[in-house]
């Protein structure tokens, strides 16, 4: 079957990338999405079931990092367009083990750019895009909110790479000319997202009883974003955004921690028809983890305006949402926090 045009998807296996990569298959029967996954812990080709057996869709094993298997990759499809998904994303796990998120995040960020700019003869038919987060900008105080003008100032091994793989895009636009697009997103919440992350390890502990851990007094502030409002600002963005242009995608959604796990305990508490108050005792104070960002909020005004796009949801309605999926979906949950993952939680927690 002929195809209009090849667009690679990395890490397509993950939360975001799932949601994308379903999107794009459902919705571009004209064009090969292809998805690169390493497969890692947060990896899970159960999260593509509805759309593997599309005739538009082709998922390939590998790793960013290895430079020669990307250009082999490239050689062989010609892409017309990339979106890079692909990166370790756990603050957590970038404090304990920060050479693993400099090399996905970094190297394997250059590694598509080099390999990208290799077949990139016609730049008006091509697209780089490239997805970030709003870390890279460091930590608000008690007003103001990022926008595509702020400064950079990463706190954490994570944030410090994301914005060095922001700053190799620009910088491949700017001395190669390659056509690229970049965003910068706030906190996603939804389904299929892997259970380390706040909701789903609050929503999974709750429903068997166990502690919900909550750094410091949890006061810090994150603005959410739905991961399906997430995936159409990207389809928007990918197809519409100007070359060289970077967008912040933000829910307007600002929740301190701590009010957030009580709306959650509420939500639950329905849901699996306890007794008002029942789920809120398991919250659990520990530890506030090491150069913890205070406030993070994403003026949104440009996509908004530039692109039409808005977020469909509040979110309350985004939460209760993403509650009645993992509810439903109890297989999923208790397979992907089988084994490996319950020791790190131990570790990490030092809780039950």
């Amino acid at each position: 079957m002929m195809f209009e045009k090849k667009i690679l998807i990395t890490g397509g296996a993950g939360f975001i990338g799932s949601h994308v990569i379903r999107r794009f298959v459902n919705n571009y029967s004209n064009c090969l999405i292809i998805n690169i996954d390493k497969l890692t812990y947060a990896g899970n080709l159960e999260n593509l079931k509805e759309i593997e057996t599309k005739s538009n869709y082709r998922f390939v094993k590998g790793d960013i990092v290895d430079a020669d298997f990307i250009f082999k990759l490239f050689e062989e499809h010609q892409f017309d367009g990339v979106i890079h998904l692909a990166a370790e994303s756990h603050v957590d796990r970038s404090i304990s083990n920060p050479i693993e998120f400099i090399n996905t995040n970094i190297i394997g960020t250059a590694n598509l750019l080099n390999a990208f700019r290799s077949i990139c003869k016609n730049t008006d038919e091509k697209r780089f895009y490239h997805v970030s987060t709003d870390e890279v900008y460091g930590s608000l105080g008690e007003s103001g909110f990022f926008t595509e003008e702020t400064s950079y100032d990463p706190r954490s091994p994570y944030s410090a790479s994301k914005a060095s793989s922001d700053h190799l895009v620009r910088a491949y636009h700017h001395t190669f000319k390659i056509p690229v697009v970049i965003s910068n997103c706030s906190n996603n919440y939804g389904s299929h997202q892997f259970p380390e992350k706040l909701i789903p390890l609050a929503i999974n502990n709750i429903k068997n009883n166990k502690p919900v851990p909550v750094y410091g007094e949890g006061v810090n502030i994150r603005d959410w974003l739905f991961v399906e409002d997430h995936a159409l600002a990207i389809d928007m963005i990918y197809h519409k955004g100007k070359i060289g242009e970077t967008y912040n995608i933000g829910g307007s959604n600002e929740w301190k921690n701590i009010d957030l796990i009580h709306k959650l305990c509420e939500i639950m508490d329905k849901k699996l028809n306890r007794l008002a108050g029942t789920s809120a005792k398991l919250i659990t104070f520990v530890k506030d983890r090491a150069g913890h960002d205070l406030r993070y909020a994403i003026d949104s005004s440009k996509i908004q305006a530039a692109l039409g796009w808005k977020p469909s949801v509040t979110f309350e309605q985004g939460l209760e949402k993403t509650v009645d999926w993992y509810l439903a979906n109890e297989a999923w949950l208790n397979h992907i926090t089988s084994g490996a993952y319950k020791t790190y939680y131990k570790q990490q927690y030092n809780i039950a």
